[in-house]
């Protein structure tokens, strides 16, 4: 028979769709099976209502015959089969498929039945390992068979030939090994079940294969040694039934979470299990899992998120970013939806709608989980936050703060006067009535915040206080601002204005009274501080330092630890406490002995440097004051 062309747009698709679409070889395999499982699909349904198929759902099946000596991959099913028309017009025709005129066909009836193929393009992937393809068919009510045969894109022939009983056989010849390419791996036993099992192991049809095993026979006779024996042997090499696709009565939690261990190699139980059968504008089925404890590579570049994406028990993506946003990257887990193609790429998926309305509703199911973890059992959610805490912060800062609401409530830090981590709810809640204001401070550690002198006035008017020791938390706490109409305020941003009733007033007369002594300070620190002034915070301390302006003594520590930064610094200011003893004997040395004063103020300043937890600038200098001191 004369051979066919393909269409000249068909031939750009085919060389397209094996350079561009395809990125793995190996997916030709997960493609073929698929192709069959709509063929059997679609007689498995006629047989509902046609007794004349004589074949019942346990009858159909895949089956994969690899030849070495041949260098052929056949897979091959008992499906509904294709006539000489069907072979022209649905293999002839790059995404014309066969498929999708089935649904439109049932649909118009008001029969639904899921077939995975949508586009007819993934028959073609064959020719990425494949010299050249047989497909060989019969159609269900029909004697002949034919047989359709092409080398690529210079077009087929469709002749006829026999084969017993209904379906097809898909025959790959397979391409020869070069430099940099193995096609003959996909001729191994190991490998071919290896590729079931990643990608069609939750086809609904067994996927049969022979599979050799080397058994051990013990020897007949005392005396006799035993021998090794190969034998082969018809297999069931897929499970079928996806755990995710099954009720909760039939999946309880531990089965699930035994799944997840397997699946997501992850020794530890998950934290949580969410189950999603989801009906409406997209139809979806998931399984998502909370882990406990964050992988090693969790926060560095090699960590791949994402949930693993299929079609009908088909997966197409192992990884899919975007069912998952950044700040729950953390989650695992499964999507299956029959509203989505199996051709679908990674660039279609980032404009598809159904993927965005699956992905936000898994974001709000994710949010209310961990809520409810909060709530229930506050130490597994401490534990979960020490893993995962880190990730969340990192969600409310991206993007300029568009997830700060969402996040917010999920964040935890430890409390000053509860001495354990606290949700800002739990802060809000505990307030006593007047308090305005979240207080918080940030640094290295509990126990270096704990000393600052700012903290003393806050205790003593029995306010709490937050402390924040990661590094990102300053720019956390600016990007929320406000949680529950609470304004979030840093302890070591200046004047807090907690002062009692004419404190202001009388502060002001004092710093009148104190002007010179103020200035000679200043004149004496030169451009170290931005501004010398008196506290009405401060207690027990003779010093402290506040930050003025947009940068914080935080921000200046993270900003001076980046390679390569350029250098920032908060504007330093030096509050200094009128009521201290230490405040009389500046007072007197600058009456009296200025050089004296002098040093006085210098080391006011590296105190209020060592309070902060600031590095001091000339420790050659501090270490002489010291000296001179201890005279």
């Amino acid at each position: 028979m004369a051979k066919k062309q393909f269409k000249a747009e068909s031939k750009r698709l085919l060389d397209l769709m094996i350079n561009s679409i395809y990125t793995h070889k190996e997916i030709f395999l997960r493609e073929i099976i698929s192709n069959a499982s709509d063929a059997v699909d679609k007689l498995c349904y006629l047989s509902l209502t046609d007794d004349k198929v004589g074949m019942t759902r346990d009858d159909f099946f895949i089956k994969i015959t690899p030849d070495k000596q041949a260098r052929t991959i056949t897979v091959s099913d008992n499906g509904i089969g294709m006539n000489k028309e069907d072979l022209e017009n649905n293999l002839g025709v790059i995404a014309k498929s066969g498929s999708f005129d089935f649904k439109k066909n049932l649909e118009e009836g008001n029969d639904t039945v899921d077939i995975i193929g949508q586009f007819g393009v993934g028959f073609y992937s064959a020719f990425m390992v494949s010299s050249s393809v047989t497909v060989i068919s019969k159609k269900y009510g029909e004697q002949q068979a034919y047989k359709w045969y092409s080398e690529g894109a210079d077009g087929f022939t469709v002749t006829e030939c026999e084969r017993d009983g209904v379906g097809t056989d898909i025959i790959m010849k397979l391409k020869e090994d070069g430099e940099d390419e193995n096609y003959s791996e996909f001729l191994e036993q190991f490998r071919i079940m290896e590729l079931v099992k990643k990608y069609s192991d939750y086809v609904r049809y067994p996927i049969k294969m022979e599979v050799e095993d080397r058994k051990y026979i013990p020897a007949e006779k005392e005396g006799e040694e035993g021998r090794f024996e190969t034998t082969t042997e018809l297999k069931t090499i897929n499970s079928m039934t996806p755990i995710w696709q099954r009720s909760r009565s039939e999946v309880s939690d531990d089965d699930a979470a035994k799944f997840y261990q397997e699946h997501f190699f992850d020794y530890e139980k998950p934290l949580r299990v969410i189950r999603v059968n989801a009906e409406g504008a997209v139809t979806y089925k998931a399984m998502l899992f909370i882990p406990a404890k964050a992988p090693y590579d969790f926060y560095t570049r090699d960590f791949k998120a994402g949930l693993q994406l299929y079609t009908s028990g088909v997966m197409i993506m192992e990884n899919c970013a975007e069912l998952v946003p950044e700040h729950f990257r953390f989650v695992r887990g499964i999507v299956d939806s029959q509203d989505l193609s199996l051709n679908i790429s990674r660039e279609m998926l980032q404009h598809n709608r159904q993927l965005k309305v699956i992905a936000s509703n898994l974001e709000k199911r994710i949010k209310t989980e961990l809520k409810k973890v909060m709530t229930s059992e506050p130490e597994a959610y401490e534990k979960f936050f020490k893993e995962f805490g880190l990730q969340l912060k990192y969600g409310v800062l991206k993007d300029y703060g568009q997830n700060k609401d969402l996040l917010a409530d999920l964040m935890l830090y430890y409390s000053a006067k509860e001495k354990k981590l606290i949700s800002l709810s739990d802060y809000v809640k505990a307030m006593p009535e007047e308090q305005k204001n979240i207080y918080f401070a940030c640094g290295e550690s509990v126990a270096r915040i704990d000393a600052l002198p700012q903290t003393e006035q806050l205790r003593e008017k029995g306010y709490d206080i937050l402390y924040m020791t990661d590094t990102v938390d300053e720019f956390v706490a600016n990007t929320i601002h406000e949680f529950e109409g609470k304004e979030l305020k840093s302890i070591l941003s200046g004047d807090l204005g907690l002062g009692e009733e004419g404190a202001k007033e009388k502060l002001e007369k004092k710093e009148e009274e104190s002007k010179d002594i103020l200035a000679f300070v200043k004149e004496t620190l030169g451009d170290k501080v931005s501004e010398v002034k008196l506290s009405d915070s401060l207690k027990s301390h003779p010093c402290c330092l506040a930050a003025k302006g947009q940068i914080s003594f935080e921000m200046e520590k993270y900003f001076s630890a980046l390679p390569g930064a350029a250098p920032v610094k908060a504007e330093k200011v030096l509050e200094l406490n009128a009521e201290h003893p230490v405040f009389a004997r500046l007072t007197e040395a600058i009456e009296k002995d200025k050089d004296k004063a002098k040093e006085y103020a210098e080391l006011l300043y590296y105190q209020a440097l060592l309070t902060a937890d600031l590095p001091i600038d000339d420790t050659a200098r501090f270490a002489e004051l010291i000296t001179e001191l201890m005279k």
